[in-house]
């Protein structure tokens, strides 16, 4: 393993997972905000890893692998947590659907880029605009879903619906996107 400054940014954001768990489900008035800035903190050290990778030429084949893995584990762990929270009414209904679209999409692209890479056509599946997309509008939903109390007149966890709405319907298209590059090897006999 390279111990080099974004694989250091990697590992911390997989150790934030267990203190974000912890803190999120903590009986404190302040909860939903340090979880909001736990999962923040674990956002911008995604971003800054991938940066400081290139800029840094500190790209690994660890990194490569775990970067992926990390985002999606603090990811589909924030979207259970706040389903767990929000069960029972209209809105929170549609947010389990739009985590099961989001957690499921995860599932089968990640297998298909492993089948792609172990056929040597990983490239077929590459990262695409869509995908980014989704990604920012998930992980802008999540801090709005996670702190909940409105900031002024902006109402967090309204405006966090409808960021998890839309970055579902990414999901959903970016997952066709993918599948679509791949079809043509995935329907050879």
């Amino acid at each position: 393993m390279a111990h080099n400054i974004p694989n250091i940014l990697t590992l911390l954001r997989i150790a934030l997972i267990p203190v974000f768990v912890v803190v999120f489900y903590l009986p404190w008035s302040g909860a939903h905000l340090t979880a909001t800035i736990i999962f923040c903190l674990a956002a911008i050290t995604d971003w800054l890893d991938g940066y400081l990778a290139r800029k840094l030429k500190q790209t690994s084949a660890f990194g490569a692998f775990l970067d992926p893995v990390a985002d999606k584990l603090m990811v589909v762990i924030a979207l259970i947590m706040l389903v767990d929270k929000n069960p029972t009414s209209f809105p929170d209904l549609l947010m389990a659907l739009a985590a099961g679209i989001i957690i499921g999409r995860e599932i089968v692209i990640s297998a298909l880029r492993e089948w792609m890479a172990e056929i040597g056509e990983r490239a077929q599946v590459a990262v695409s605009v869509i995908g980014k997309m989704k990604t920012i509008a998930q992980m802008l939903a999540i801090p709005f879903l996670l702190y909940k109390q409105s900031i002024g007149d902006i109402p967090t966890a309204e405006v966090g619906f409808v960021l998890l709405y839309i970055a579902a319907g990414l999901t959903i298209w970016s997952m066709f996107v993918y599948l679509k590059a791949a079809w043509p090897i995935l329907s050879k006999s």
